[in-house]
């Protein structure tokens, strides 16, 4: 039981993860420095398994506190996978950010009860919480309330900047590379690029820079449907008309957006807040074609994937609502942290035995690149099937290997790259390296 917290008892039980008994809470709105003081309590609660940091600052100066969960916490473990949730990048969208902080009281709970599947996830993932992304935005709207809160208050930052239009368009950069056989992943940031972006959004990209996260959902409001790249479109916009924008990972993203999807209590259904979406799921541009976005970032600039999950149809739910959103979504949050475990995992060695940071590891087949992290090791999210996959990297002989990969965990696969003839003429990657420098308002 959490201090300070009244217990409220549903009338049924309901059982938890793992076949636990659980109970939900009585939920409530909480502001800034109720937000905090959250965490710290779980921080206190888990103190061995859980770290709290910040990452920057809001425009008004207020923290942007992330809570880590993992059982070294503050170290990467090689070959453990960084995950990362985001939630209130909409100020006036407040669902995901009191679900991040049940998330983070959950975990520690059921950690402490000796849950062996939430034990498991601790221990072999790195997770990272960002409950809001932008804390000023949320105290505009939260001074209005549920009942009187519009559309658009408090959706951008103290600026009125909205967050999720504010990141370096890489797409068009993209592109352009398909069309001229260029880079396909980890493209070069625009010059002065951070005096062109808002303080938390130039705080979330240095974080991207220092942590290698593999798996990351972004929390929205406003409808009900997990939303994944390409946000924004390869064609014109004109006007009335959609056009889906495919990633060369497509298949894998639709995987990733059913699994929350199907594990969320209605969201599969297809039908809510006056839409229908298949499965509960759409492609950004195939709904609308939206530019400057965090998730089409996450994908362009860094190793990691990231949906968009639209979890509400009010955008300010009332505290009473809470609840039973916390049941709707608790197992598909849990459910899409545990992919970040599958497809193919590994260390990249040179001769010597020693890891090689940055080297390039690329699919057969689909053209996205991952590359190692400092410490040698790489993370690949894969479907089930056979894949031929080279490590690649500047002054050594590429090296392929053939994998079969499962349904289950990821799949090991190493790589020990040989020193190269010093007349032999290679790239760091079979992609040439050129370089450039670089309406309607939707829930996302």
């Amino acid at each position: 039981m959490w201090l300070g917290w009244n217990i409220v008892w549903l009338g049924a039980l309901l059982i938890g993860l793992n076949g636990t008994v659980a109970w939900a809470s009585d939920i409530q709105h909480h502001r800034y420095e109720e937000l905090v003081r959250a965490l710290f309590v779980v921080q206190s609660e888990c103190p061995y398994i859980t770290r709290i940091y910040s990452i920057g600052r809001s425009v008004e100066g207020r923290h942007l506190y992330v809570l880590e969960f993992s059982d070294t916490p503050g170290i990467h473990e090689a070959m453990e996978p960084e995950f990362k949730y985001v939630g209130n990048m909409h100020g006036n969208e407040v669902l995901g950010r009191e679900l991040l902080i049940q998330l983070s009281q959950f975990l520690c709970e059921e950690y402490r009860a000796g849950n062996q599947r939430i034990t498991r996830l601790i221990h072999d993932t790195r997770i990272h919480i960002l409950p809001t992304m932008n804390p000023d935005g949320y105290e505009v709207a939260a001074k209005q309330g549920p009942e009187f809160n519009g559309y658009l208050v408090g959706r951008g930052n103290s600026r009125e900047v909205d967050l999720n239009r504010n990141f370096p368009d890489l797409n068009a950069l993209m592109y352009y590379y398909e069309k001229t056989n260029g880079r396909n992943h980890h493209l070069p940031l625009p010059d002065n690029w951070e005096h062109q972006v808002e303080l938390e959004t130039l705080a979330v990209i240095k974080w991207m820079q220092n942590y290698n996260f593999v798996l990351s959902a972004n929390l929205h409001g406003g409808a009900v449907v997990a939303n994944y790249p390409f946000d924004k479109s390869r064609d014109p916009r004109i006007r009335g008309k959609t056009t889906y924008a495919t990633t060369p990972d497509d298949k894998i993203f639709k995987k990733l957006a059913r699994t929350y999807s199907y594990a969320h209590s209605w969201m599969h259904k297809g039908w809510n807040c006056g839409d229908f979406f298949d499965e509960g799921i759409t492609n950004g541009a195939s709904w609308y074609s939206l530019s400057k976005g965090m998730q089409d970032f996450n994908y362009l600039y860094t190793n990691c994937f990231e949906i968009t999950l639209e979890l509400s149809c009010d955008k300010f739910p009332p505290a009473s609502a809470l609840s039973r959103e916390w049941l709707g979504n608790r197992e598909a949050l849990i459910s899409f942290l545990e992919q970040v475990h599958h497809g193919i995992k590994g260390m990249v060695y040179d001769n010597n035995n020693n890891p090689i940071g940055n080297a390039e590891i690329s699919v057969a087949g689909i053209n996205h690149d991952v590359t190692t992290g400092v410490d040698g090791d790489y993370f690949r999210l894969l479907l089930p099937g056979t894949y031929s996959v080279t490590a690649s990297t500047s002054g050594y002989l590429p090296s392929t290997s053939t994998v079969t990969v499962g349904p289950a965990e990821a799949i090991q696969l190493h790589f020990y790259l040989k020193v190269a003839p010093k007349d032999t003429n290679l790239t760091q990657s079979h992609h040439s390296k050129k370089n450039l420098s670089s309406a309607k308002v939707g829930p996302r």
